[in-house]
């Protein structure tokens, strides 16, 4: 899979990001949501994560420009 920055609040050495791949499909980085409760309460399940992000990297959330 091949991965481009699309940005982030610290920038591209930084965390939180977002990435673009190949696939049309965008990864986020962030802290991993380890609180139990929270996890319980979306349901998630075992053979997945999440990750919790500032509402400041929705804005990079569109994915690059063209």
């Amino acid at each position: 899979m091949k991965v481009t920055f699309v940005g982030g609040e610290s920038g591209p050495e930084g965390s939180p990001r977002v990435w673009a791949t190949d696939r049309d499909t965008l990864i986020v980085q962030g802290l991993p949501v380890t609180d139990t409760e929270a996890l319980a309460a979306m349901a998630v399940p075992g053979h997945e994560t999440c990750v919790e992000v500032p509402r400041g990297l929705l804005a990079h959330l569109a994915g690059p420009q063209a």
